[in-house]
């Protein structure tokens, strides 16, 4: 595991994408699972405006760890937000863009979405593997969408499962813990005062952590690394 704090949330944003730029320059081709939320809308605006020309953009290939159950153009939509901030700034292949398409029925475009990545993501462990997929954590410990009172879809034998927000009912596809885990690396980017206390039990292994979903992020491969805000990561430690 490793920590990254930076001062701000524009410097968390330019710390996690020098990483990514690095990522994606050592690689023939990246299989990137992307998340929602206002940090990685940061990211986007920071790879948009001073990585466009640096990245090669046609080796990454884009999906989801999750999506709400809306229309594309919808504004709470994570491809939306996606395309906004970064896919329409950049010169990257529409081809490469593979979203969860939340304007389908929500039990078959779990199924859909699964099959898909079975036919595009290479195989390992018998199941499919991404390059990164980066993560969220929300202020009730859920990532991607799985939530506390539906932890045990993390465990489910499935690639995507349904959710639902356990107070708007809304219903989101989202990928579940045995294709997280088996990611080669996971990037949890979190900010803001909110999350620290839930950061410091998942990292610390304190409190009430085994009830947060995030704390299930367990990368078979060991690489895990967060990207955090001075706020977010001001009850860590640091060797």
């Amino acid at each position: 595991m490793k920590v990254n704090i930076s001062e701000s949330k524009e410097q968390t944003a330019e710390s996690f994408s020098e990483y990514l730029c690095k990522l994606i320059a050592k690689n023939t081709i990246l299989h990137i699972a992307l998340s929602g939320g206002s940090t990685p809308k940061e990211v986007f605006k920071e790879l948009a405006a001073h990585f466009k020309n640096r990245i090669d953009w046609s080796k990454v290939q884009f999906y989801w760890g999750d999506e709400r159950c809306v229309s594309s153009d919808d504004k709470e939509s994570n491809y939306r937000m996606a395309n906004e901030y970064l896919f329409s700034k950049v010169d990257i292949p529409s081809g490469n863009i593979h979203r969860i398409k939340g304007e389908n029925k929500p039990e078959e475009e779990a199924v859909r979405y699964a099959a898909l990545l079975e036919t595009r993501l290479p195989d390992h462990n018998m199941q499919p593997q991404f390059d990164l997929v980066i993560l969220g954590i929300g202020d009730d410990g859920h990532t991607a969408s799985v939530f506390p009172n539906q932890i045990s879809l993390w465990n489910s034998k499935s690639h995507c499962e349904v959710a639902e927000h356990p107070e708007t009912g809304q219903k989101r596809v989202t990928l579940t813990g045995s294709i997280i885990n088996n990611a080669k690396e996971v990037a949890f980017l979190v900010t803001g005062e909110n999350k620290a206390q839930i950061i410091f039990e998942i990292i610390e292994k304190k409190g009430n952590y085994t009830s947060y979903p995030a704390s299930l992020v367990a990368p078979h491969s060991g690489r895990l690394n967060w990207f955090l805000d001075a706020d977010a990561g001001k009850l860590i430690q640091l060797p």
